[in-house]
């Protein structure tokens, strides 16, 4: 049965979940923060996540953005093959409810024009980024990221061959995090993918590094691996903040698709201690 949807409606919630998500971390990733505090046992990196902590419950509870950074939008949207969209275009409706969150929420202008010129803020015409996927049935799940770009400068995508195998995939996330330092804002949370092609191994990092850190794959092998890398990435010392300590990293997530014969493209997307997300159902 079709389902029809206004596009006002979605405007409305991607709107509301951006200020929300800026005000807001997850719980998951709070938690883990509060977590990493008790266990660290450099005293200096346990103050450096004590005072992260307090940084977010002031923040929540007196309405106020959670970094300068407020990042740019990224909207994921998985939206039921029954539902037709009504009252003018999805994409302006997501743009519209970017600027009015954005305004609204008291956030930072922080994406430019055209980025070959010279840079110039969009001001009132703030674009974000939409990834849809189209899945059985009548309902829109949306997630509304603001990717801060500490984290996301640091990211990186390598294609590499069959035969560089499990120990490639390792050694480059371990790369990735080392080089990145205290760029990304850690305790940072990793998104790892797999596969596909170019294009799709990145998508799937972004996926990733949304995924709530208290969900594990639910592969056996590569939850695994997603322990092992969380591991191996906490023993590079880098710590919160990059003062050192027992926490560089909260989690590494995983996700993987088919690829080509010939191939093995694999990409790492960084996200900074408060990987800003939130998620709705319309």
């Amino acid at each position: 049965m079709l389902r029809h949807v206004d596009v006002a409606v979605l405007r409305d919630c991607v709107s509301r979940l951006l200020v929300e998500c800026n005000y807001t971390i997850p719980a998951d990733v709070l938690q883990a923060l509060r977590d990493a505090a008790a266990r660290e046992e450099s005293p200096l990196g346990r103050r450096t996540l004590e005072q992260l902590v307090r940084n977010y419950e002031v923040a929540a509870a007196e309405r106020l953005p959670v970094c300068q950074d407020s990042g740019l939008a990224v909207v994921m949207l998985d939206v039921g093959q029954d539902v037709h969209w009504t009252g003018g275009s999805l994409q302006e409706a997501i743009y519209e409810g970017i600027r009015e969150g954005t305004r609204s929420g008291y956030l930072r202008w922080s994406v430019t024009g055209d980025p070959t010129r010279l840079l110039k803020t969009a001001g009132g015409d703030t674009p974000g980024v939409i990834h849809v996927d189209i899945v059985p049935g009548t309902d829109v799940r949306l997630t509304v990221a603001s990717k801060g770009f500490g984290a996301e400068n640091m990211s990186a995508l390598k294609m590499f061959v069959p035969a560089d195998g499990v120990a490639a995939i390792k050694e480059f996330v371990l790369e990735t995090v080392d080089r990145a330092g205290a760029n990304a804002c850690p305790p940072i949370i990793v998104g790892v993918g797999v596969g596909g092609t170019f294009e799709t191994a990145a998508l799937l990092a972004k996926k990733a590094v949304l995924r709530p850190i208290d969900v594990r794959h639910s592969r056996t092998d590569l939850r695994g691996l997603e322990g092992e890398l969380l591991e191996a990435v906490n023993r590079l010392g880098i710590g919160a903040q990059g003062l050192g300590g027992l926490v560089t990293a909260l989690a590494v997530n995983i996700e993987v698709f088919p690829t080509h014969i010939a191939g093995l493209p694999v990409a790492v997307n960084l996200g900074c201690h408060s990987m800003r997300r939130m998620s709705a159902v319309l």
